[in-house]
């Protein structure tokens, strides 16, 4: 009886091979490229806000309430009150990327901070830290965010500080895991039996080897930042009217939903457009950051 041969599959082309990698490579660096480009746009009209607000955030324009898109002059139309929703989502724009900033390098400094010194010293500091690191993360972030507001009152600095409490132990346990890592690799111990001292060797050989994921987190976080900070001023824990903040901006022209849906529809649509534009660059970042 004939015995049947192993199937074996056919070997690649070689060229279709390369040409496919460098297709999927083309694809990639396109991506990442719209997605930096996209997100950079966004932070230019933040920062421009002042030039390209056609009317006063705070201040009523001279255009009815409920004014439709494209009429009149406004834009993305008005809100119940006759504020200028074109203005009022460019500096609610502008607000949400300082926040997203100010909380980011909050968390980088202290989490940081804290993370290279468990990393690098060991031991019982170590573990005291990482236990300190660990009670934060056990708490509930949005909880703890909101009740640090209910007690100290709606603000926009509060809020800030709110979302920084809670927000530093995810780069502190980032930066002590690249650190552990970097600890083993031959150029520590190199360093170590040059005479290189403790504080040394954690600045000039450690901290910057945990740079690039610091980088590529808090280019993620930002995303994250913008939907939590909208949402706390969804539920009315943000700066009081008439500040323009886009998560409030939605929440208080939601009963406007079905008949002047332009009021809540634009500052939402814009927390949409800076998560995802925002998650693009991040995604970007990173990997440009592994390919080097």
């Amino acid at each position: 009886m004939a015995v049947a041969e192993p199937f074996s599959p056919p070997l690649p082309v070689r060229g279709v091979s390369r040409r496919a990698t460098r297709a999927r490579v083309r694809r990639s660096s396109l991506s990442n490229l719209i997605g930096l480009g996209a997100f950079g746009a966004i932070i230019l009209v933040g920062i421009l806000a002042p030039v390209l607000a056609t009317n006063s955030p705070i201040i009523p324009g001279t255009q009815m309430p409920f004014t439709p898109p494209f009429h009149a002059g406004a834009l993305l139309g008005t809100d119940e009150v006759g504020f200028d929703i074109f203005s009022r989502v460019l500096y609610g724009l502008r607000a949400s990327l300082i926040a997203a900033g100010v909380v980011i390098a909050s968390g980088v400094v202290f989490g940081g901070a804290i993370g290279l010194a468990a990393g690098s010293i060991g031991g019982w500091v170590d573990d005291i830290l990482m236990r300190f690191t660990d009670l934060f993360l056990a708490l509930p972030g949005p909880v703890l965010a909101i009740a640090v507001v209910a007690a100290l009152g709606p603000s926009y600095w509060h809020t800030l500080l709110a979302v920084a409490i809670v927000w530093w132990p995810f780069y502190a346990r980032i930066v002590r895991g690249e650190v552990r890592a970097l600890s083993a690799r031959p150029h520590l111990e190199a360093a170590r039996l040059a005479g290189a001292s403790g504080l040394r060797r954690a600045f000039r050989h450690l901290l910057p080897g945990a740079v690039p994921a610091v980088i590529v987190t808090a280019s993620l976080d930002v995303c994250n930042l913008v939907i939590t900070l909208a949402l706390l001023s969804f539920l009315g824990l943000g700066a009081p009217q008439p500040a323009p903040e886009l998560g409030a901006m939605a929440a208080r022209g939601l009963q406007y939903l079905l008949q002047e849906w332009w009021v809540p529809v634009m500052p939402a649509l814009m927390v949409f457009v800076l998560a995802f534009t925002s998650n693009l660059a991040g995604d970007g970042l990173r990997d440009l950051l592994g390919d080097r």
